[in-house]
């Protein structure tokens, strides 16, 4: 009787203790990830890019030492805020992302519930001050600046078309550095810009890449999943395509040329390493050209430039990865400080 009476009183204890906290996976020596993002896995630019770090990672730790699931096309806010939650309640996680920006009031407001989870989230710097939240980002206007120069250099009208999704995080930067580096190398070159206001919207950014090659354009270049349209109109005008995120090379095959990269695996590397120190969160990561986050990629796929053009893109290359990683070159125009004259009254 006394036996069951201790027994009745540990379980209780145990109740008041843990409460509603998710209860421990498996001591298996497997890290396991889950992952949430807003286009498909095979969207050749942001989603892929995260996709393909995991595969990247469970190839070279091993299946028995790495394993992720991974949600994609999860554009709607609220369906990802229902997979996230239901991750982080189950306890069978050690490392929970939501890769898209539109997600981070979610993990501010996930997070805390859940102090024992550890998530990450991107593109963005912000961990919200939670110890349980990594944030990564891209310095996209680096591998943006080389690939305006190397554009601005093999233009023959002096017309480039750029279409962009929502000015906003890695995109807006991807594209302002483009433009900068373009105007850098040849201040005479035209970069043009259509922000359509979509991620998703393949006939706008078709329609989009139309009109530039109407008005004389003969490279094209935009970021986010879209991209996929004016790949497509690159292709069928005999036009060059410059991209970034992931390599667009066998989609682009003879119209493209160079791409960003986004290697996700080396930030995950070290929030891996940080979690098994019992770390969960409150660091911010920056992809970039120093650290190997960011990854300049030739196509192996384009026939129509020569081997003395291609010589000459990959010197560009080499040469100003090193610049900018040395601080000689910044990426970005300097921002003018408002004179006393141009300020508003308040």
């Amino acid at each position: 009787m006394k036996k069951r009476i201790l027994v009745v009183i540990l379980i209780a204890l145990i109740a008041v203790t843990f409460g509603n906290r998710p209860v421990a996976k498996a001591q298996d020596d497997v890290f396991r990830v889950a992952a949430v993002a807003p286009s498909a896995t095979n969207d050749l630019a942001f989603s892929q890019s995260m996709f393909d770090a995991l595969t990247l990672l469970k190839t070279e730790m091993g299946e028995d030492k790495f394993a992720f699931d991974f949600q994609d096309g999860t554009f709607v806010v609220d369906d990802a805020a229902v997979a996230l939650r239901e991750w982080a309640a189950s306890g069978d996680y050690d490392l929970i992302i939501a890769h898209g920006s539109q997600y981070g009031a979610i993990i501010e407001e996930l997070a805390p519930e859940f102090p024992d989870v550890s998530f990450a989230w991107g593109t963005d710097v912000n961990t919200f001050g939670l110890p349980n939240v990594f944030a990564y980002t891209a310095a996209a206007d680096q591998g943006g600046y080389i690939n305006g120069a190397v554009a601005a250099m093999l233009t023959k009208s002096g017309q480039i078309g750029v279409v962009g999704p929502i000015e906003v995080g890695d995109a807006k930067a991807y594209i302002d550095g483009f433009k900068y580096g373009a105007a850098s190398t040849k201040p005479d070159v035209a970069v043009n810009v259509n922000y359509i206001q979509s991620f998703s919207d393949v006939p706008l950014a078709t329609e989009a890449a139309n009109t530039f090659v109407a008005n004389g354009a003969d490279i094209l270049t935009g970021s986010a999943q879209m991209v996929v349209g004016p790949i497509a109109v690159a292709k069928e005008k005999k036009l060059l395509w410059f991209g970034t995120q992931a390599s667009q090379a066998e989609l682009a095959g003879e119209s493209g040329v160079l791409f960003q990269v986004y290697r996700w695996d080396v930030v995950l590397k070290d929030i891996l390493a940080k979690i098994g120190e019992g770390t969960l969160g409150g660091e911010s990561y920056t992809l970039d050209l120093e650290n190997g986050g960011l990854e300049m990629v030739l196509s192996g796929s384009n026939t129509t430039l020569t081997d003395e053009q291609k010589a000459e893109i990959l010197k560009t290359v080499g040469d100003l990865t090193a610049k900018i990683s040395s601080g000689e070159i910044t990426t970005l125009p300097a921002v003018e400080e408002a004179t006393p004259e141009a300020t508003p009254a308040s």
